[in-house]
């Protein structure tokens, strides 16, 4: 099994050197996974770090890395949106800084059991902890209109309607339960894009997507954020792809400010709203060429690092 902290956390320098960990500080790794971020900020300070994961495999990192660092780390079950209320439960109130890592993370992807995967064969999954919804639950019950939509809203993917009828032809002689067979599928009716990249790709990263309620969590993740932070504590996100690095950047433009004006043709409310995070830089954070020579999962990453004001929350719409 892989070693706490041991496999390759995107971009961790960085997210680091974004949090400016403290001794003596409260920090929040609210995708824990195997506890790369974490290790990285237990060795930088003398902290304590509150994990927060979904899968219940995290908690095996959890002890591990509690073994090296006692007394400082702990893993807590549950959804990072939920953050608020977790560490409520345990007693912590305010914290110095938050990081986030989006998406599935390596180890998910690369054990074919939890069917995230398209490159192997496993069972069509893709739950990151225990809700009851799988990815064949929806390809297979699922009416062909709201296939198509899942597969355009959260994949960006064109060819949505032409994907969501070969799903609904097939099942028809016998269910989807394979990614293997799915990828199949799709590849027969999308062809391959001169960059590259796998029919399978969008289709898959939008049936996750939906089936974790992944953007929903991203909401509740950063309003917690906003509202667990005190001045001057740092949040860190990093992310994979453009529907959550959008939502992200909106969030953070909102918050410090930088949002545009809205239109003159509007009636003006007279609503001044203070800024609550100051944004650090305004284009987000690539990793570095040596660090995707390394770590090809690196490429897409984009990170965003912003700093709490005094200001109140404010309340999410």
């Amino acid at each position: 099994m892989t070693e706490p902290g041991s496999h390759l956390s995107v971009m961790a320098d960085e997210v680091v050197q974004g949090l400016a960990p403290k001794s003596g500080g409260t920090y929040v790794d609210g995708t824990f996974g195997a506890g790369g971020y974490s290790a990285a900020l237990l060795k930088q300070a003398k902290c304590t770090v509150w994990g927060i994961d979904r899968d219940p495999l995290a908690q095996t990192f959890g002890e591990k890395l509690s073994q090296i660092y006692p007394g400082q780390i702990t893993v807590l079950s549950g959804c990072y949106g939920d953050m608020e209320a977790l560490l409520a439960d345990v007693g912590v109130k305010a914290i110095d800084g938050i990081t986030l890592d989006l998406g599935v993370s390596s180890m998910q992807i690369d054990d074919p059991g939890r069917g995230f995967s398209f490159r192997g064969d496993g069972p069509l999954d893709m739950r990151m902890g225990s809700s009851e919804q799988t990815a064949a639950d929806v390809v297979n019950s699922f009416a062909e209109e709201e296939i198509a939509n899942i597969i355009y809203m959260y994949g960006e993917e064109r060819a949505s309607r032409r994907i969501a009828h070969a799903i609904v032809e097939f099942r028809k002689s016998k269910p989807i339960t394979g990614t293997g067979q799915l990828a199949s599928l799709i590849r027969s009716v999308v062809s391959k894009s001169k960059d590259g990249i796998d029919p399978a790709t969008r289709t898959f990263q939008a049936l996750r997507i939906y089936v974790n309620d992944e953007l929903g969590e991203l909401d509740r993740g950063l309003g917690a954020a906003e509202r667990l932070l005190v001045p001057g504590g740092r949040l860190a996100v990093v992310s994979f792809h453009s529907l959550e690095d959008r939502r992200v950047k909106t969030f953070l433009r909102t918050r410090s400010g930088d949002s545009p004006r809205p239109s003159r043709h509007l009636p003006d409310t007279g609503e001044v709203r203070v800024p609550t995070f100051k944004v650090t830089r305004k284009s987000g954070q690539k990793a570095s060429p040596q660090e995707v020579a390394v770590n090809p999962r690196a490429r897409s990453a984009r990170l965003r690092v912003a700093e709490r004001t005094a200001a109140p929350a404010q309340v999410m719409a």
